[in-house]
């Protein structure tokens, strides 16, 4: 298993890639699949972080996969295919969100990954059984929520990616077409600008 902000685009895996995709372009499908395969949960999960909808995400996923199997003769370096297929998920569900900014935004315990789309395993169960507590949980995820649909779109899938999804700054570096610095940047800015709307309710 892959260790917290270890990098996911390794050379081995794109090495792996680039061989895919040189047979896919050659004509076998069976080789987008298995890109398709490598990817899909991953492309699932960034664009559920941005949009929170299980259904949006599906939709968003499906047309990026659409979109890079179109483009993928103009892909100019196939050993990076994951980081692009990525992008084009991350661009569209950005797009998505800005046209629907009174959209849904997950919840906390979603966001720390066990929601139905990161886990599979079906809508985060409370375990609590005392009511102040519920009440609590409730109150910060919606304060939460408000904090985090508040933050600029790059802070917000910067602090995502690095902090719940557990990417590389690298990673995020490459998705995001900037420098590690930039990725810090905004990750200290999200987390600032947080910390000023929630006050007392988070941490760190």
């Amino acid at each position: 298993m892959r260790r917290a902000n270890q990098p996911l685009f390794t050379d081995e895996a794109g090495q792996r890639d680039a061989a895919w995709v040189q047979a896919a372009l050659a004509g076998d499908q069976d080789a987008f699949g298995r890109l398709v395969e490598t990817y899909e949960r991953r492309a699932i999960a960034t664009a559920y972080r941005l949009l929170g909808n299980s259904h949006d995400a599906m939709e968003i996923v499906q047309d990026a996969m659409l979109r890079a199997y179109r483009s993928l003769d103009r892909l100019s370096d196939p050993s990076r295919f994951g980081p692009w297929l990525l992008r084009i998920v991350s661009n569209l569900s950005l797009n998505a969100r800005r046209s629907r900014r009174s959209g849904t935004i997950v919840t906390l315990d979603e966001q720390r990954g066990t929601g139905s789309v990161a886990s599979g395993n079906g809508p985060p169960v409370v375990t609590s059984v005392d009511p102040d507590r519920q009440a609590q949980g409730r109150e910060l995820n919606e304060a939460l929520r408000a904090a985090l649909n508040a933050l600029p779109d790059r802070q917000r899938l910067a602090l995502v990616l690095f902090t719940m999804e557990d990417w590389a700054q690298k990673d995020i570096a490459e998705l995001l077409q900037c420098s590690v610095e930039s990725v810090k940047w905004h990750v200290f800015q999200a987390r600032k600008r947080l910390r000023e709307i929630l006050g007392d309710q988070i941490s760190g």
